[in-house]
Formats: C-alpha cells, structure tokens, sequence
C-alpha cells in the first residue's frame, strides 16, 4: 500500500480534452477539498489537456463562475498531457473513455496502467462512467458536471487520505 507523507506527496493530474472545463474543475475542486482538510503538505494536484487546443487559456468562464459560486478558485493554465506525465503522476485520472484511451495509447510498455483510471470509477453514482463534456450545454451542462466531479472528487479523496501518514 502506498504511504502518503510530506516529504513523499501524491501526485494527481485530471485530464480532459481541451484543459478548460472538466480537468481545471476537478484540479480546482480537488485542491479545494485537500485545503479544507488541511491535507495541502501531502498532495500535488494538477490538469492537463490530450489535445493542444488551448494551450496557455485559463479554464472557461461558465466553470470558473460555477466554481466561483461555491468559493472554489480554478487557477490553471491549460497545457497538453505529455508521455512523462505518466512517470511523474502517481496517479492519473480522464474525464472519459476517449481521453482515457488517448492518456493510454503514449503508454506503449503499459508500464502505467494501473494508473490511468476514469474519474467516476469513485463515484458513488457512476452514471455510464463518463464526465460529460459541457462545452455546448449551456450552463446546465456546467452544473452537472461540477456536481458529478464534486462527488466523485469527495469519494476519491476519502479513499487516498486513507493512506495518509500524518
């Protein structure tokens, strides 16, 4: 079993399409639930993109209202998911199966697989396993997504401060 420590922190990168909505969303929210527990020493959260899009944006203005909204800050930058990313990242985590496919398919040895998951596979309600991506939802489809990566977030966080050494 992994051990969490200061001197050893976790390493998690979410990872969508553009880095825009869905990535920056849960990078923001995750880190907002490490700081609320006060956990901030043990983890380094980050977000990346599978395509080169929007290199440099800062997350979409309806995520980062609805993040506003519930006092979370989305501060990334987008930038593409590069192959050392699965050596640096303890663990990596797509917003869906095509994106999780694409976070896969720079892993030719299949060395990392084990740590190439899908968010909502810690989602006490997993729907059909995906985030969906809001980009052409309107506001709506912000809001669904923010409450799916919200749960899923709470639900992954429970199970890695489980291996936390304070």
């Amino acid at each position: 079993m992994t051990v969490i420590t200061k001197e050893s922190p976790f390493k998690i990168v979410f990872v969508c399409l553009g880095n825009i909505c869905r990535s920056p969303t849960a990078e923001g929210i995750f880190q907002h639930l490490v700081n609320e527990r006060e956990l901030d020493p043990y983890f380094y959260v980050d977000s990346a993109g599978t395509s080169a899009y929007h290199i440099g944006e800062p997350a979409n203005s309806k995520s980062q209202k609805l993040a506003n909204e519930h006092g979370i800050e989305l501060r990334s930058r987008a930038r593409q998911f590069e192959k050392n990313d699965l050596e640096e990242f303890d663990l990596i985590v797509a917003m869906d199966r095509e994106n999780l496919a694409n976070i896969k398919s720079l892993d030719g040895s299949k060395d990392y697989e084990e740590k190439i998951v899908l968010l909502r596979d810690f989602d006490p309600n997993p729907g059909d396993g995906e985030v969906p991506d809001p980009y052409f939802g309107g506001m709506d489809g912000f809001k669904n997504v923010f409450d799916i990566v919200k749960r899923s977030c709470e639900a992954l966080l429970d199970e890695l401060e489980e291996k936390v050494s304070r």
